[in-house]
């Protein structure tokens, strides 16, 4: 008989967790400076939060397989955002009220304290499901204990299924709010909020008055924030259709500005657009650190998708730490400048492309960021191929006809969710100049167009023996500039 996909970490068997690591350390397609599991399945980040100058961040975590199963809050830490270390799991679901699993949620400071909220998910026998919203304890030294007096919410409230989870909470003035993703029972999203003097006991105050009523059946993973003087929300609605460049994954990501009204939860809104272009992004989290700057991680990875690390018994990874802003409503994601420490010595590359594809380097690692730009733009096509081998090539293409740019990773033999198509585009206007901030970490690609304004964020799988070259081309002319960086680990083994 199977193992139930609901055993929890302290049911693992003499030397199981030992043999799930030595089989998935072995694959090459680990990463070696992206947050990743050691073994098991991660997904959403949570409880994000600097505590005494330390980074915490958290994870979903399944150990016993590449699958979602009963959801534990791994644990890692960073005084840098660079170089992780690997704490003692910080949830494992134990309790009734988190019967199948401590889902995703947030992070507050409160008193020198961090004070962690969670999901607990919970499964009938007849099928249905409830949500419980608990609270956990992160001290000083970096351990974590349950409130003892969990759940702080017990239920869901009228009008909604089970399906509210994943609790985002901030104080405004002297009250607490828990935002949280919610499907209402007329199966369309929402989000909702509870309030609070104290952050512990909780009363539900409304739903979130918006002009996307009906965008989808399930709205997840939200978050809340100022920047630059506006209101964003950013939340992971399901089920929405694709249209042109946007909404091609299983499942996408929003992010929405304008101005909210938190008395009477009216959101006036101005702009939204999704948040990232690539074939693997979902259930970001910010949060603001002891320096101001509002901070995101995301997972690497899709709901319901089979990936060619699953072998291994190993799935998924974090993005890196990206600083955001806001220009004229949309959203800006910059990799944070601590990143450079990671860099060895720069090799530097300079020319001009015409009607021609040029080797750069033979970056067989697969460990390495590229800062580059084009400039003197003459060109129909322009770009850069990355993987590159007789056999395959992940192709980023600047299409000055089109005027758009495009992910192309259709040429590799490890595909994977083809049903949601093998190329990934988003609106760019053609100008004289544009810069590319590359970051490639054996299967992890992120990629940043003029400054973060287009970002994609993807997973490649290379064939193992392959030799990986760095290319550019262009059909026309075209200057290029590219600074090339080796990159070393940041997390631990």
């Amino acid at each position: 008989m199977a193992e139930s996909k609901y055993r929890t970490i302290l049911e693992a068997k003499s030397g199981e967790l030992e043999a799930l690591k030595d089989k998935a350390i072995k694959d090459s397609w680990q990463p070696i400076y992206h947050i990743h599991p050691q073994y098991g399945l991660m997904n959403d980040p949570n409880g994000l939060v600097q505590l005494n100058g330390e980074y915490h961040v958290f994870y979903q975590w399944y150990p016993y397989g590449a699958m979602h199963g009963m959801k534990h809050w791994a644990h890692v830490k960073s005084t840098d955002l660079v170089t992780w270390e690997r704490l003692p799991v910080a949830l494992t679901p134990t309790e009734e009220y988190e019967s199948h699993g401590a889902y995703s949620g947030g992070a507050i400071e409160k008193d020198g304290q961090g004070l962690l909220f969670y999901t607990g998910n919970v499964k009938y026998e007849d099928g249905s499901r409830s949500a419980n919203q608990c609270i956990a304890m992160l001290n000083r030294d970096g351990s974590v204990e349950k409130y003892t007096n969990n759940p702080a919410v017990r239920g869901v409230p009228d009008g909604y299924t089970g399906h509210v989870r994943d609790p985002k909470v901030w104080k405004e003035n002297d009250t607490y709010y828990m935002l949280l993703g919610a499907q209402r029972e007329n199966e369309t999203g929402a989000l909702i909020v509870y309030e609070s003097s104290d952050a512990l006991q909780w009363s539900f105050k409304g739903e979130v008055k918006t002009s996307l009523p009906d965008f989808g059946y399930m709205w997840e993973c939200p978050d809340y924030f100022k920047l630059d003087g506006k209101d964003v929300f950013v939340f992971s609605p399901q089920g929405i259709k694709a249209d042109g460049h946007d909404f091609h994954n299983i499942y996408n990501v929003i992010y929405a500005v304008g101005t909210f009204d938190v008395e009477s939860l009216t959101f006036e809104m101005e702009y939204y657009r999704e948040i990232d272009k690539g074939f693997d992004f979902y259930a970001p989290q910010t949060f603001q650190d002891e320096s101001g700057r509002r901070l995101l991680f995301a997972w690497i990875g899709n709901p319901d998708v089979d990936y060619p690390s699953d072998e291994y018994g190993w799935a998924h990874a974090l993005t890196l730490p990206r600083e955001l802003s806001l220009e004229e409503n949309e959203l800006v994601q910059k990799p944070v400048e601590e990143l450079n420490k990671l860099r060895d010595q720069a090799v530097h590359f300079r020319g001009t492309l015409k009607n021609e594809e040029v080797i750069i380097d033979e970056a067989t690692n697969n460990a390495y960021e590229i800062n580059m730009t084009f400039r003197e733009i003459e060109a129909k096509q322009f770009g850069l191929e990355l993987f590159n081998s007789k056999e395959e090539e992940l192709r980023l293409v600047f299409d000055t006809g089109k005027q758009e740019v495009r992910l192309d990773r259709s040429s590799f033999h490890h595909q994977y969710a083809t049903e949601y198509g093998v190329v990934r585009s988003e609106k760019w206007t053609a100008s004289d100049e544009v810069d590319v901030r590359v970051f490639v970490d054996k299967s992890i690609v992120e990629i940043y167009i003029n400054g973060g304004k287009i970002v994609f964020t993807s997973r490649v799988f290379p064939k193992k023996d392959s030799k990986s070259a760095v290319n550019v081309f262009a059909e026309g002319a075209v200057d290029y500039r590219i600074d090339y960086y080796g990159m070393s680990r940041g997390i631990s083994i």
